[in-house]
């Protein structure tokens, strides 16, 4: 009973600082071109992060919860070491401010287990680092081909078809669209990172795995999110909303496309790759504030790596 508590608190507070780091990036580009105030923005990753997460973020749980390691090694107490280790990288990271990955974290956590145990699917961790490998870059490139090319275009269409007013409206209400998006992609694809090992366990089944991780993915938003909206949106490169639009919609798309095919995805690099993409592409690689991008990036390194050492030491004790 004791374990089974310690258990769900853990994935509680997993889900808590994955609302306040991850999520609340999703809408880091909006605030940061003031197109929502910190308290919209909150709001809207809190109801759209559950939705997410219980509609299309099973996938991801069943990767978590016995897809990487087998489900007989994951025991409660296993569960709640891993979701402990990847929770207390995150809440590093959210008093820093940076935003981390939550999938790189729990990633590095079960693979920690793994390790110990000596069962690993090698296959599918090497499937997922490649989607880690590979996603930033893609956002990346997108949002920089989208800043050179689409944007200038669009920004002309605009001004000799629309006055600032209506401009301004049209930009908000397609902001509103796509930054729920976002937060509907984050809830599907970190829902898992939250409850993934806990249903694996054999505690919760997948649907209930999911309300939970939505639940407290919103919760976390609204309680801590508004620290990591600041780094994202105002830290790393001045944004206006024609490019806060391009930035949400290639962060959702990857993200969601990550989430069907159960992969957990860094959606905190995800996001920042991005806006510096767009960054370059509007004012050159010099305008990329580079203190907070080199902060980002150390941190993304770091996260799984620490998850794993803990995890592997903390079953090591156990066992």
């Amino acid at each position: 009973m004791i374990i089974a508590l310690a258990a769900i608190a853990s994935a509680i507070f997993m889900g808590i600082n994955i609302g306040g780091n991850n999520a609340a990036a999703s809408m880091g580009a909006a605030y940061g071109a003031r197109a929502r105030t910190k308290k919209q923005a909150v709001m809207l990753i809190a109801v759209f992060s559950l939705l997410g997460a219980v509609l299309s973020g099973e996938e991801v749980i069943k990767t978590l919860g016995g897809g990487l390691i087998p489900g007989s090694i994951i025991t409660l107490t296993a569960a709640t070491i891993t979701v402990s280790a990847a929770g207390f990288c995150l809440l590093v990271g959210n008093m820093l401010k940076v935003p981390i990955s939550s999938s790189q974290s729990m990633v590095g956590a079960v693979v920690g287990i793994g390790l110990f145990y000596g069962l690993l699917d090698t296959q599918l961790l090497l499937q997922i680092v490649g989607w880690w490998a590979v996603t930033p870059v893609l956002a990346f490139v997108l949002a920089y081909l989208s800043g050179k090319y689409l944007h200038p275009g669009i920004a002309s269409w605009l001004e000799g078809h629309k006055s600032e007013l209506q401009i301004k409206g049209v930009i908000a209400k397609l902001l509103t669209v796509s930054g729920c998006y976002v937060a509907f992609s984050a809830g599907a694809n970190n829902a898992g990172n939250a409850v993934g090992p806990i249903v694996g366990a054999g505690l919760l089944d997948s649907a209930t795995g999911a309300v939970l991780g939505g639940l407290t993915l919103g919760l976390g938003a609204l309680l801590i999110g508004g620290r990591i909206l600041q780094t994202v949106g105002t830290e790393i490169t001045e944004l206006c909303m024609v490019r806060a639009v391009f930035v949400e919609i290639i962060a959702a798309v990857i993200v969601h496309i990550a989430s069907v095919g159960g992969i957990p995805v860094a959606l905190g690099q995800i996001v920042p790759a991005a806006i510096i993409g767009i960054g370059c592409a509007n004012e050159g690689f010099m305008m990329v504030k580079s203190k907070t991008v080199k902060r980002i990036a150390i941190m993304w390194v770091i996260s799984p790596i620490a998850a794993g050492l803990i995890a592997y030491s903390a079953i090591g004790l156990v066992y």
